[in-house]
């Protein structure tokens, strides 16, 4: 099972974990998450039930197009296509162009894995800068 861990992080606190390892001061270890969101808030908006539902329907059918997924969930073409294109900058999906350049949309991944932190970076020595 091909599990994406996802994080929450403030920009600072990224900021200051990007500059960490650019310094050489912390190493990410390979159980870290590989996704980031600001809050726990802009998560849920991004995988809303609707788009998690969206995103069973493209693992277990493998749609050839938008308006195939358009088709069979019921959505507008135009619609999905603002929807995939955001959880496509957070790697819930590939968008892969097919026969005569229709955009296939794709996912890789079983589940997702959010972590979500209950005390400041830092403390207790278990986050990075």
């Amino acid at each position: 099972m091909k599990t994406l861990r996802v994080g929450i992080a403030t920009y600072e606190e990224m900021k200051a974990r990007t500059l960490a390892i650019a310094r050489g001061e912390y190493k990410s270890p390979a159980d870290e998450p590989k996704v980031w969101f600001p809050s726990a808030e802009s998560f849920a908006r991004v995988l809303s039930d609707r788009n998690r539902a969206l995103l069973r329907m493209i693992a277990e059918s493998s749609p050839g197009s938008l308006a195939e997924l358009a088709e069979r969930t019921g959505r507008k073409k135009s619609n999905l296509s603002r929807t995939l294109k955001t959880m496509e900058r957070y790697g819930f999906v590939q968008l892969a162009r097919g026969a005569r350049g229709a955009l296939m949309p794709r996912v890789s991944y079983d589940r997702i894995s959010l972590m979500l932190p209950l005390s400041k970076p830092g403390r207790r020595g278990t986050e990075a800068a």
